[in-house]
């Protein structure tokens, strides 16, 4: 019965048609999902990306900032004499 239904349903050329331009469309509506969903995904990683950027370059100053510091009490005090602190 229901063979039948689709039988005469595809037999149809309006049908056909109908079908051929119903099928197209939902493609084209997956595809435009599929590309918002890509690019959600491209701005997070950008995001995550930006912000380890940042962590790096914050632990890089800590670094040379503590490559500059006083090694004793003694530099730190010259240091301090001298006005270069």
């Amino acid at each position: 019965m229901i063979a039948a239904l689709l039988t005469g349903i595809a037999a149809s050329p309006w049908m056909r048609a109908a079908l051929r331009y119903g099928a197209i469309a939902i493609t084209i509506v997956l595809f435009l999902l599929s590309i918002r969903r890509s690019g959600e995904r491209v701005g997070r990683i950008a995001e995550r990306l930006e912000t380890t950027e940042k962590s790096n370059e914050i632990q890089r100053r800590m670094l040379e900032a503590a490559a500059r510091r006083p090694r004793d009490r003694d530099e730190l005090v010259d240091r301090l004499r001298d006005g270069g602190f």
